[in-house]
């Protein structure tokens, strides 16, 4: 199968074809670590997690970089309100957000460089540019000239012409044009500085990512990936400065993922849908929501939306979540009250085990489940489409437990139904490990406290059966509503009375 991705370049799906074969080279923009992580700055993580994942099982040897702007006005802004240094400030946000990954499961970024670890090779492509005429200094300033680049805005579709951001500001920053930018800013008092050719002063946003991405992934990137909102000036600008100063084409593929948005009420009592955004102030802090609703399920809500269209964030999508996750946890556990051990690492899958059922009366069985699998590779191999490929998964869910249902598997526990079941189960389990879910490590103590609990429900639904069969349904009844009221639902059987998590 061949994979396509959607290129904002270019606005079309294209064949993927990295750079060096084997390869790849993917550059996602990390935060400005100013404030806390919200569940914003988690998106771009997540799905790109989720692409390398996939890239890596499609055999590719994928070196991923996520940057972070550790010095910019923002960064400076909010220190001086809380009377921290600017240091001080980056730090901690950045020990924040990397622990928000680390709780997501996120563990396939590479590296994280800063902005301030890489002040040298800035000031150096700015004298690039600048001998290739395509920058000019100006009080201590260091500005692009757009109108050097013939193809600026060629990849937001927006002509120089049509620029009015700075306009005000053109004469006093010693600006030529209106959409010219800077590479490097002239230092203020109290403000974070280095020495450079023009005096004091600290780089600009946009040739933060240029250096920090070409120089650990070269001068052509396979995928150079972020937000919408970042499609211009930032993503712009980056391209303009990095193929100016190399003539190489900066980035192969545009990957740019949809915002995050969220309900919120009105004064007047109505609700209003609306971007996710810290200058808003309706950001939802990312560590309360892991905390709150699990990594999984967090997971699982941003991956069932195609990445290029905008995350609904609502209570309602949290349930809507929380049940889809249910589907498969349920799942999981029937198959190991059947003995099938689907959680094993060691596990067989329906690739290992087909050969011999294929022929079996079981057979349609084998097929169906290799059929779904199927569909959630060309679900992926379409533009990384994770939402198509949960729905693969849903549908696989669906035939092992009608499966299960036909042939009477709880009552039987016919041998090769029990090694069918379980081996589809194993391929579901290792899909969703392509995405991330499904994650199994657990805290100190996790697995003796979840021991403890099923030994407590076996007692108690012992207590409850021996209760009906004395005929003694009020106390029977009373077991099973007060589980119930906690959360917990049991289920009578042919071969007994299962529990599980409402």
């Amino acid at each position: 199968m061949s994979l396509r991705v959607y290129n904002t370049l270019t606005r079309q799906k294209e064949l993927f074809d990295p750079v060096h074969p084997g390869k790849v080279g993917i550059y996602l923009c990390g935060p400005t670590v100013y404030k806390s992580p919200h569940i914003g700055h988690m998106v771009g993580p997540v799905i790109f997690d989720a692409i390398k994942r996939y890239l890596v099982f499609k055999g590719f040897e994928v070196t991923w970089i996520v940057n972070i702007t550790d010095v910019d006005d923002k960064l400076i802004e909010a220190a001086a309100k809380q009377g921290a240094t600017v240091a001080a400030l980056a730090e901690r946000h950045t020990r924040e957000y990397l622990e928000c990954l680390a709780m997501l499961g996120i563990d396939t970024i590479d590296r994280f460089p800063k902005a301030t670890e890489h002040i040298a090779e800035m000031i150096e492509l700015c004298q690039r540019l600048m001998q290739a005429n395509h920058a000019y200094a100006a009080e201590g300033n260091v500005y692009f000239d757009v109108t050097t680049d013939a193809d600026y805005g060629k990849l937001s579709h927006r002509k120089v012409e049509d620029q009015e951001s700075g306009t005000r500001d053109v004469e006093a920053a010693g600006k030529r044009h209106p959409a010219d930018f800077a590479l490097w800013k002239a230092a203020k008092a109290g403000e974070p500085a280095w020495d450079s050719p023009w005096g004091q002063g600290r780089p600009g946003w946009h040739i933060e990512c240029s250096v920090m991405s070409m120089k650990y992934l070269g001068q052509t990137l396979d995928f150079h990936g972020g937000g919408m909102d970042l499609i211009f000036p930032h993503h712009e600008n980056e391209l303009a400065q990095s193929e100016s100063a190399t003539g190489q084409p900066f980035a192969k593929y545009w990957l740019h993922n949809g915002l995050t948005r969220i309900k919120t009420k009105t004064s007047s009592g109505e609700w209003r849908d609306e971007k996710m955004s810290g200058s808003i102030g309706n950001v939802v802090p990312a560590r309360q929501l892991i905390e709150q609703h699990g990594a999984d399920l967090l997971r699982y809500l941003l991956l069932s939306t195609h990445y290029r269209r905008p995350i609904e964030f609502t209570d309602e999508v949290l349930v809507a979540s929380r049940k889809g996750m249910q589907t498969f946890s349920r799942l999981f556990e029937r198959l190991t009250r059947l003995g099938g051990a689907p959680l094993a690492d060691n596990a067989p899958d329906m690739d290992t085990v087909a050969g011999g059922l294929l022929e079996s009366e079981i057979g349609h069985f084998a097929r169906a489940v290799l059929n779904h699998r199927m569909k959630f590779l060309e679900m992926m191999d379409d533009d990384f489409n994770t939402a198509g490929a949960i729905a693969a998964m849903h549908d696989l869910a669906g035939e092992i437990n009608a499966f299960l249902e036909q042939n009477q598997v709880e009552r039987d526990k016919a041998a090769d139904a029990v090694q069918a079941a379980a081996a589809a189960t194993v391929t579901l389990r290792k899909l969703g490990a392509l995405l991330g879910l499904f994650r199994k490590d657990a805290p100190a103590g996790h697995h003796r406290d979840t021991a403890l609990v099923g030994q407590f429900m076996e007692l108690l639904i012992r207590l409850r059966a021996d209760a009906r069969r004395e005929k003694n349904f009020a106390l029977a009844d009373k077991i099973r509503d007060g589980l119930s009221a906690m959360g917990v639902v049991l289920e009578d059987r042919a071969d007994g009375t299962a529990w599980r998590r409402d």
